[in-house]
């Protein structure tokens, strides 16, 4: 179903970037990207070590890491991605302690949840719906792409999920084309993914190869490397891999795999409280 709603945001008609943007690593699935003018936070998680999240069904996870800020010390935001309503991506104190008047996107199903914790400026989509952000001469559309939380009926048990394509557009700039895969595991409806955008720069990637009751959840080391084969993005980015109690699948495991795959010059690492930089090309003139 297409499906598009765009959102006015504060701003300057003056050109808001130069074409550098930033990803900050904060932890888990929480990253903070800036780009053209734009704020973006996704799966905001800002428990500590030693504290727990229940994820349903009497199931619990400990936190193993502590995250690089407090949820306190985040900037202005102008969205928050939320991939599903999982406490590991959205805990109990961000609940109660994040601004109401935030601007979330997320699932329906997650967007129910979140108005009854009294958040009132919710987006939901479903697969392919996009959300377009409007701010002076800068547009952000967000897309909701597939992604499945669990293997065969199993997934029917377990929040919706959905991964993002984010695509920046800025004058005088090429489009910026960002991949969230959420937490997925690899299936068939992904290889739409690359049909629809055969050029991505980014793709972030959550893995960590988490296990309930010895059933895989997210993509282990593995099916992060057919993701990146599958995607072909320019850069990819590795996150929720050593958090939670529940991860089975080990950064240095994925590394292996990429090293064997020959895909070491496409990934790059970052440890909590990392900046990743990364340059804009300008965009062609038509004609030239």
């Amino acid at each position: 179903m297409d499906f598009r709603h765009t959102v006015v945001l504060p701003g300057t008609k003056d050109q808001a970037q130069t074409g550098q943007g930033t990803l900050f690593f904060i932890g888990n699935a929480t990253v903070l990207l800036r780009y053209a003018g734009f704020t973006i936070l996704t799966d905001p998680n800002f428990l500590h070590r030693g504290e727990h999240v229940h994820l349903g069904y009497g199931m619990k996870a400990t936190r193993l890491q502590n995250p690089a800020i407090s949820l306190a010390e985040l900037p202005p935001l102008d969205m928050v991605i939320l991939s599903h309503m999982h406490e590991d991506h959205f805990d109990r104190g961000v609940a109660r302690d994040l601004a109401k008047g935030v601007s979330i996107t997320t699932t329906p199903q997650a967007a129910e949840a979140l108005r009854k914790q009294h958040f009132y400026r919710i987006y939901p989509l479903s697969t392919w719906q996009t959300l377009t952000l409007e701010k002076g001469a800068q547009h952000l559309h967000i897309t909701a792409m597939p992604g499945k939380h669990g293997p065969g009926p199993l997934y029917r048990l377990l929040p919706p999920v959905m991964g993002s394509m984010l695509e920046f557009e800025s004058p005088g700039q090429k489009t910026l084309r960002v991949y969230i895969t959420g937490d997925t595991l690899m299936y068939k409806k992904l290889h739409e993914i690359p049909r629809r955008y055969r050029e991505i720069d980014m793709a972030i990637l959550h893995l960590g190869g988490t296990r309930l009751l010895k059933v895989m959840l997210t993509m282990d080391a593995k099916q992060g490397v057919r993701m990146i084969e599958l995607i072909n993005p320019r850069t990819a980015i590795p996150v929720h891999y050593n958090d939670y109690s529940v991860f089975t699948s080990s950064l240095t495991e994925f590394q292996d795999k990429v090293e064997e795959a020959g895909l070491a010059d496409r990934v790059h690492y970052l440890k909590r409280g990392d900046t990743y930089t990364f340059e804009v090309a300008v965009a062609e003139r038509q004609g030239t």
